[in-house]
């Protein structure tokens, strides 16, 4: 499995990025978003795992208007003051309206690489990213087959650009893994979210993964619970290879 670091040229700039891919290998295309805390090697090993399913894998710097990588020069700390002024900095470099344009040209992208076949993409995203997973699926509903999210923040609010407001432009399969005691997406608005699915009608799953906190796929974080990373694994490509093998 190769991993080359690339460059997505986009409005204004340009944003680093990982491609997983097998050497003289066309295989359906995966774009993997990473939590707020960016690009790093807990996750790209996430994302070879994916691309070692059978999938070309794009990993993005999402908050490329902010920061090249890393995105961090200190460990962050959920709560320690200065983590939490980094997170506003990241957050004001990736809005909700640039989320699915950045999503779409990440998605052109992928789809222009060699090692990629046809013409529909799984898009994932993790915590801050999982409701841009969304936003990409009705930004571009002809080019997202399948979008996934876990341990998302803010799929359901009140405000006037909510995600969940988006779903009648979607056509993709969705899936959403939830947390519990997510202060992100509480019960209540995990509710409120299935059921604008079940209104939207479209194929989707929407569950809570039992004593998993939120961040809990990512390794080497003290929430991680690894029997619930590895269901999520099955849970991903479970969704993914309906529609794109």
């Amino acid at each position: 499995m190769r991993q080359d670091k690339l460059e997505i040229p986009m409005p204004g700039g340009s944003a680093e990025a990982y491609l997983f891919h097998a050497d003289g290998a066309s295989r359906p295309g995966v774009l993997f978003l990473t939590d707020i805390m960016g690009i790093r090697e807990a996750n790209l090993g996430m994302a070879r795992r994916v691309a070692e399913h059978g999938y070309t894998v794009l990993v993005p710097n999402a908050f490329w208007r902010a920061s090249k990588l890393p995105l961090f020069d200190f460990p962050p700390q959920i709560g320690e003051e200065r983590t939490m002024k980094r997170f506003g900095e990241l957050r004001a470099g990736l809005t909700n309206q640039q989320m699915g344009p950045d999503g779409a040209a990440f998605v052109d992208f992928l789809l222009e690489q060699p090692q990629v076949a046809g013409a529909k993409v799984g898009v994932v995203g993790y915590c801050f990213t999982g409701q841009m997973a969304l936003r990409i699926a009705a930004e571009a509903p002809d080019k997202i087959a399948a979008a996934a999210s876990f341990h998302g923040g803010h799929l359901w609010t009140d405000a006037q650009d909510s995600p969940h407001k988006l779903l009648p432009r979607v056509t993709a399969r969705l899936y959403f893994g939830h947390a519990i005691e997510d202060r992100t997406m509480m019960a209540e608005q995990i509710a409120h979210l299935d059921a604008a699915l079940n209104a939207w009608g479209g194929r989707f799953e929407s569950e809570t993964y039992e004593g998993a906190h939120h961040g809990w796929t990512v390794p080497g974080r003290d929430i991680y619970n690894a029997k619930q990373a590895e269901r999520h694994y099955a849970k991903l490509f479970e969704t993914f290879d309906a529609v794109l093998k």
